[in-house]
């Protein structure tokens, strides 16, 4: 996966190697969200944004709307979110028109944004360990977390790369949340 930043994070594309097919995969979906999802994707990628934390929290504020309307499920940046965000994820895969490049922005973004709120971190563009491209990351207490490719591997390997697990690795690795005053 090759996530791009141009210059003042006024466009983000994700480039994906697709060595797997999902034109196969069959499943539930709500009625009208794949309808919504490529309205809210032209929508998001034709807005201005003056930084990448602006943007990853625009595309984080969308995923939560689109959890409440069309997958009526709570998104609300909150730890409790999580198991909510991981069912929106198992129906989002079984899409068989997935855009999987669209939904890791958007569904990473929220992911990334209930961990930066939790811990006060701070959006970075940043080379993946063993990669070639940089790509959002989260800053916190001197860690780098990937949200984006948390969600692209969770989508794509499937159920063993559930996010409840990877949520409770990295609040055991960083503790209690940020206080804020």
């Amino acid at each position: 996966m090759i996530l791009v930043c141009q210059k003042d994070c006024v466009r983000l594309s994700l480039a994906v190697n697709m060595r797997d097919d999902f034109s196969g995969r069959q499943g539930l979906y709500s009625g009208d969200w794949m309808k919504d999802s490529t309205e809210l994707r032209l929508r998001l990628e034709s807005s201005q944004y003056p930084d990448l934390g602006a943007m990853m929290e625009g595309y984080a504020r969308a995923a939560a709307e689109m959890g409440r309307s069309d997958f009526q499920q709570k998104l609300d940046f909150t730890s409790e979110s999580i198991d909510a965000l991981d069912e929106i994820l198992v129906r989002v895969g079984e899409s068989p028109e997935l855009e999987l490049e669209f939904e890791v922005r958007l569904w990473g973004s929220y992911l990334g944004e209930v961990l930066r709120r939790r811990y006060a971190g701070n959006w970075e563009m940043t080379q993946y360990p063993g990669g070639v491209m940089a790509v959002p990351a989260i800053e916190v207490r001197g860690s780098r977390l990937f949200p984006l490719m948390k969600v692209y591997r969770r989508l794509t390997v499937g159920e063993e790369e559930d996010l409840r697990t990877f949520y409770a690795m990295v609040t055991e690795r960083l503790g209690k949340p940020a206080q804020v005053n």
